[in-house]
């Protein structure tokens, strides 16, 4: 990883980290499996296990690595109904826009929420464990937020992740 005082913008942390391609391989390896043994790690980007340790230290420092998380099955969890809902707000809410996507943030159910341009404002994954726990979701939750113009639900029949 090369520090950088170019002041060209490249991206949110351009003026501090330029990454390689060893860091961009170390990143690949970790978001496939976090739990890689650094040892493993290492000869996959061909660099002593110091020398990656000290890479991922510092990708962590830059605060590129934000944080390391487990991967939960839903479904060993009950949760067998996954929907894509599309949220938009209502003229008079749009300057709450970052609020109003926390407070989405913060439902049961809610997986993701992406802020969106376009003609919605936000996508909203949710997981539940039954159709009904769906619609009863979107009524409490959604329909009946003054902030929120309309939303649109489109089922997740299946999710297709690098590797699979």
């Amino acid at each position: 990883m090369v520090y950088s005082s170019d002041p060209r913008p490249q991206g949110p942390l351009s003026n501090q980290v330029r990454l390689d391609d060893t860091d961009r391989l170390i990143l690949k390896e970790l978001m496939s499996d976090a739990r890689i043994p650094n040892n493993v790690l290492a000869s996959k980007a061909g660099i002593a296990p110091s020398t990656c340790l000290g890479r991922v230290r510092a990708l962590r420092e830059a605060g590129i690595i934000r944080g390391f998380h487990a991967s939960v099955d839903l479904e060993a969890m009950g949760l067998l109904v996954y929907a894509l809902i599309s949220v938009r707000v209502n003229s008079q809410a749009r300057n709450k826009m970052l609020a109003i996507g926390q407070r989405l943030r913060a439902l049961p159910n809610v997986q993701s929420v992406f802020l969106l341009a376009g003609d919605q404002d936000f996508l909203v994954h949710v997981a539940c464990g039954t159709p009904k726990e769906l619609r009863d979701f979107i009524a409490a939750h959604l329909a009946s937020d003054p902030a929120i113009a309309n939303t649109q639900t489109n089922l997740v029949f299946d999710h297709l992740t690098p590797g699979d």
